[in-house]
Parts: C-alpha cells; sequence; structure tokens
C-alpha cells in the first residue's frame, strides 16, 4: 500500500510540473539561457506555446508565458549565441510536434 501511494504522489508531482515561463530582461535574472535555432535538427526541445496554463502540463515542450515572473515555474533569457545557452529550442506550429529531441537536457526543466 505504501508504494502505491509513493507512485501515485511522485506521478502527481510529475504532471503538477507546467512549463509556466517567464521571459527575463537580464541574463543574470534567469534560471535558463535559451537560443532560438534556425532548423528543428538543430534543438535540445521543440516549444509549442499554448493559450492556457493549464494546457502546459507535463516536461514536454508546452510552453505558456506568463507575464508575471512570480507565477512563472522558470524564468528564461533568450541569447543571441548557441554557445552562450543552456538549451536550445525550436518553436514549432502544432502541438504534436512539441518534445524533446536531445533528452539529456530534461533535467534543466525540472
Amino acid at each position: 500500500m505504501k508504494h502505491i501511494f509513493l507512485i501515485l504522489f511522485f506521478s502527481f508531482v510529475n504532471i503538477l510540473k507546467a512549463q509556466t515561463i517567464f521571459t527575463v530582461e537580464y541574463a543574470s535574472k534567469a534560471d535558463i539561457k535559451v537560443f532560438v535555432a534556425e532548423y528543428e535538427s538543430q534543438a535540445d526541445l521543440k516549444v509549442f506555446k499554448v493559450d492556457y496554463s493549464s494546457q502546459a502540463k507535463g516536461n514536454k515542450g508546452l510552453w505558456y508565458f506568463t507575464d508575471y515572473q512570480s507565477r512563472a515555474e522558470k524564468s528564461i533569457y533568450f541569447v543571441d549565441y548557441k554557445s552562450q545557452a543552456d538549451l536550445i529550442i525550436y518553436f514549432v506550429d502544432y502541438r504534436s510536434q512539441a518534445g524533446w529531441r536531445k533528452k539529456t537536457k530534461k533535467h534543466i526543466l525540472y
């Protein structure tokens, strides 16, 4: 019974890990420095912007950009050069295209 409770608890916590993002003006204020790739093949993560925070469940590349830093789980800063980035993303047109290309970077958004 104890094991079932732990499994359910950690599953629930993982679901609550929404990707609510706030864009900061200075790199020093960011949790993550992000570079937007020109091509999908260059990205670590393919990102789809959702319209509501409730749609951004899990660490699956579904990002909701909030206007308030206090409501964000992660703050990001967009860098100009790939070499400056912690994470390279590519914005996709459809929700179904979102997801990790390089799962080794997945821990960055937890």
